[in-house]
């Protein structure tokens, strides 16, 4: 799949419905995550996302090929989310519910047990940033989105989102190593 264009224009031009399925299931794990890290929660994420692709299969706007499909795709899911922000009342909140994964060996569960407390350690780290530092450090080292595309897809100039990524990375580390978080630096 080209990134999610040819299977949306199938849907959208010759109403083949598998297009739509294809969408979703390349691109809803990723947008879950998130649009988890705009709102805070991954259930309303979870309502969020379903959002996005009810409006894809409803309304069908038209994607006119300015950006890649999946930056296309997350503006429109990041939308979704500001609007439910501001016609939400409710405070943010989190969830950290992972657990390290069952490994036979004992020196694997070792290492994917401190893995695993590193990505949390660092999630937990990152939710203390300010929202915008946290969505630009999501969307381009957990999403792999370039700097171009998520400048997209926040609404910022390169620039903006180059000297944001600056500081929040600035702010991540500062932040880590309050927490005691110790790290190999590349």
């Amino acid at each position: 799949m080209d990134n999610g264009a040819s299977s949306y224009h199938r849907f959208c031009d010759v109403g083949d419905v598998h297009g739509l399925d294809e969408i979703i299931i390349e691109y809803s794990d990723g947008l879950i995550l998130y649009l988890t890290s705009i709102v805070g929660n991954v259930q309303t994420a979870e309502e969020l996302t379903e959002d996005t692709f009810v409006l894809l299969g409803t309304k069908k706007p038209k994607f006119k090929g300015k950006s890649s499909f999946k930056t296309w795709l997350y503006a429109i899911g990041r939308n979704i989310a500001r609007d439910y922000l501001r016609k939400s009342s409710k405070k943010r909140s989190i969830s950290i519910d992972e657990t390290p994964e069952m490994i036979d060996n004992e020196a694997a569960v070792e290492e994917a047990y401190i893995q695993k407390e590193q990505q949390i350690t660092i999630h937990k780290a990152m939710r203390k940033l300010p929202e915008i530092y946290q969505q630009v450090l999501w969307l381009i080292y957990f999403e792999g989105f370039s700097n171009k595309e998520a400048a997209i897809i926040m609404k910022k100039s390169i620039r903006s989102i180059e000297s944001i990524l600056y500081r929040a990375r600035k702010s991540l580390k500062s932040q880590l190593e309050m927490e005691g978080f110790e790290y190999a630096e590349t």
